[in-house]
């Protein structure tokens, strides 16, 4: 009785390396979080526009996880800037970072008003 030999696999590391992505395009991707959403502005048909907002109301559970993202972020500014301001005394680099503060938390409503727009039950 003859055996044949089994052919060689290739291990699976050639299939996780093609999925890494540059670090610069993960960390903008956890903070911004428009890659997720299509454009509806930008469809031709109002079947295309339909299914965009679609996509969009779908991709809207994530909202909250980046609205947690910039909670954080803001915070964050408004701490060093108060560390700079009172135990450093630096007023530029505190003007810097409540200045960011102010930024994110803007950043903040935007995403809140849009997961409230998304997640509000189609009108009839």
């Amino acid at each position: 009785m003859t055996t044949t030999p089994e052919p060689q696999r290739t291990p699976p590391a050639t299939v996780q390396q093609a999925d890494e992505l540059p670090f610069r395009t993960l960390l903008y991707r956890f903070i911004f979080f428009d890659w997720l959403f299509k454009d509806v502005g930008g469809a031709r048909t109002a079947v295309e526009r339909h299914a965009a907002f679609q996509h969009n109301r779908r991709m809207s559970v994530y909202l909250p996880v980046y609205l947690r993202r910039w909670s954080f972020l803001t915070a964050f500014d408004f701490v060093l800037g108060f560390v700079f301001e009172r135990a450093l005394q630096a007023t530029l680099l505190s003007a810097w970072f409540f200045t960011w503060s102010c930024v994110t938390a803007t950043g903040m409503v935007v995403i809140t008003v849009a997961w409230l727009f998304l997640t509000q039950p189609p009108q009839r």
